[in-house]
């Protein structure tokens, strides 16, 4: 049975450079997302929404494999980020930040798919946020990127680079700051996580 891989399909789309930005084209795929807003370091809703959506994302796989013999490799978290006031977002102001968490899923998966998953989760774990749980399919389009490695409050000078770059190659900031998080923080040591940050521009 063949495993389909996200990232070999698309390498470039999980793969960033620590030296310098680069524009990679990201085309729609699926995802599911969960919707929350403050601290994540505190907030019970964060720990909720990655349970529901590995649940889920397993599930989902699980299945798949037994049910059309179509299997693949689920994938990591990532994080949309912003806040209504962008200083807060800027300044570090965590309780006012909105949050968008997602795992991305491979084509096969369809609506209804994810409603039969849905329920069988139920039925084993129901997991608090399983029905803030929605398939949607994310188009960001043109992007910049780069790979950030050490600690999540250590970015700053990351995005600024990224920033500059943006604006140095003549376009606009065009969406929400993603997160590609590449490592597991409770395996990792805080100075070695990687994580790629990106920004749709226009």
């Amino acid at each position: 049975m063949d495993k389909i891989d996200l990232r070999k399909e698309r390498p470039d789309l999980w793969k960033a450079s620590a030296k310098a930005p680069t524009m990679v084209d990201v085309p729609a795929m699926h995802f599911l997302m969960v919707d929350g807003e403050g601290d994540p370091n505190t907030s019970a809703a964060f720990q909720q929404a990655i349970e529901a959506l590995y649940g889920l994302s397993y599930t989902l796989k699980f299945a798949s494999k037994m049910g059309r013999g179509i299997d693949w490799k689920v994938m990591g978290i990532e994080g949309l980020w912003w806040a209504d006031d962008p200083e807060a977002f800027r300044a570090g102001r965590k309780d006012e930040w909105r949050w968008t968490l997602l795992i991305a899923q491979p084509d096969v998966v369809t609506a209804e798919a994810v409603e039969a998953a849905r329920e069988t989760l139920r039925q084993k774990k129901n997991p608090a946020a399983l029905d803030r749980v929605r398939l949607e399919r994310f188009d960001e389009g043109l992007s910049a990127q780069m790979l950030h490695v050490g600690p999540y409050s250590e970015e700053g000078p990351t995005i600024e680079r990224l920033h500059a770059f943006i604006r140095d190659e003549g376009y606009d900031l065009a969406g929400k700051h993603h997160e590609i998080y590449l490592s597991d923080p409770r395996r990792v040591a805080p100075e070695k996580l990687k994580t790629i940050l990106r920004y749709p521009v226009e």
